[in-house]
């Protein structure tokens, strides 16, 4: 990239994690793996992280939305170009029960933190603790703020009620990073434009008059009507927006009927919408409203649709992108960066991109030499905990390099 030879080398570049720090992160992390908190309900995990900062002698603030924070480090005195720096994380776990035979294995049943989410707020939590220490050497060019994020995993997200409460005001530029089990731990992935996709969830309840199985020219037949909504909906819907759009209908639930010989009155089906374009997606409620009502006409069924929006794609700055670039190959070096592809997963990080630039990398978790790999949303998930020296020591650095190209 255009600007890596202007990048100092590790050795020239303060912010680097001692041993004792390095040890009580992980502990960290580990004690929130043992606690996960569902979006909206992380108040345990809240006051852990408020607690740490406390202790640091930071002022972290309470989000108005009940749970997650922010905490400034350095004075803004509104002469500071560009504004400061954000860094943020996603602090919910998510409704699934822990599989793994570890002794920081989910205490609570049916919850774990098999995202990542842990790993993100202790890589946060760590790089707010060495530019606190910074700041007060007098060594922290440009003012920070820590973001804790509540509700992650819940659409329509945390980060919009997150940026109504004024978790950007004063910010103009927020970093984030995610973790990656493709990736090994020691390395980011990094992508200039959309880096996730859209996601918005579709449920449907199709109605009409029921009745015999030996009769259906006298009904609605409900199953045949609700399977060729969910067979001919997509198929529409991939005849009405650019292909290269990736604009998918995927179905995760279909329910009707309750006996082999009568047809039932009722059907539902939920699933979720995916879109890899940004102007795709904002078009998407009305070409799917349009779809469904047309396949569920021709078939005798009224349909009621509950179209929920989610999040948008995250679009990351060419700027902000070069920024981790150079972060990473100063503590690192640039074959430590690698390119990765556009995931079909949701992330509300997106929701800041829509108010200021930014980005998000990809954080690798895979043990090095693994073959496989745990992926998210999976029960036996977890990382290898290099990742969160490797997280904490890529914000550090991108705190202190975007401060000096802005001071």
């Amino acid at each position: 990239m255009s600007r890596a030879a202007d990048v100092p080398h590790a050795s020239a570049l303060p912010g680097t994690l001692s041993e004792a720090l390095r040890a009580e992160l992980i502990t960290f992390r580990r004690d929130l793996h043992m606690h996960p908190e569902l979006g909206n309900q992380e108040f345990r995990t809240t006051a852990a992280i408020k607690d740490r900062l406390e202790k640091a002698g930071l002022r972290p603030r309470a989000l108005t939305t009940g749970t997650g924070l922010i905490c400034d480090i350095g004075t803004d005195d509104g002469t500071t170009a560009g504004g400061r720096l954000a860094l943020r994380a996603d602090i919910d776990a998510l409704p699934i029960p822990d599989t793994k035979t570890v002794d920081y294995a989910s205490t609570v049943p049916g919850r774990a933190h098999a995202c990542g989410h842990d790993v993100h707020t202790t890589v946060v939590l760590g790089a707010g603790l060495v530019l606190a220490e910074l700041d007060r050497e007098g060594r922290l060019p440009r003012p920070v703020r820590l973001l804790f994020q509540p509700a992650e995993e819940v659409l329509p997200g945390g980060a919009a009620e997150a940026v109504e409460s004024g978790a950007l005001d004063g910010v103009g530029q927020i970093l984030a990073v995610h973790c990656d089990p493709r990736v090994d731990a020691g390395r980011i992935g990094l992508r200039t434009g959309a880096i996730t996709s859209a996601c918005d969830r579709l449920e449907i309840t199709l109605e009409g008059p029921g009745g015999h199985t030996a009769r259906p020219h006298l009904t609605t037949d409900m199953v045949t009507a609700a399977a060729r909504v969910a067979i001919d909906v997509p198929a529409v819907i991939s005849r009405r927006v650019d292909a290269r759009a990736g604009l998918a209908i995927t179905w995760g639930r279909m329910e009707t009927g309750h006996a082999c010989n009568v047809i039932p009155q009722r059907a539902a089906l939920a699933g979720t919408i995916r879109c890899l374009d940004l102007n795709a997606w904002r078009q998407a409620p009305d070409l799917v409203h349009a779809a469904i009502d047309e396949v569920a006409t021709l078939h005798g069924a009224k349909s009621q649709i509950d179209y929920v929006r989610g999040v948008p794609p995250v679009v990351n700055e060419a700027d902000s992108v070069q920024l981790l670039h150079d972060a990473m190959a100063a503590r690192r070096g640039a074959e430590a960066v690698e390119g990765t592809e556009q995931s079909l997963g949701g992330e509300d990080f997106s929701w800041y991109l829509e108010h200021v630039p930014g980005a998000m990398a990809r954080l690798g978790v895979r043990p090095p030499g693994e073959l496989s790999s745990l992926d998210l949303h999976r029960g036996d998930f977890d990382v290898d905990e290099h990742a969160i020296t490797v997280g904490v020591e890529l914000f550090t650095a991108a705190a202190l390099l975007e401060g000096e190209r802005t001071a």
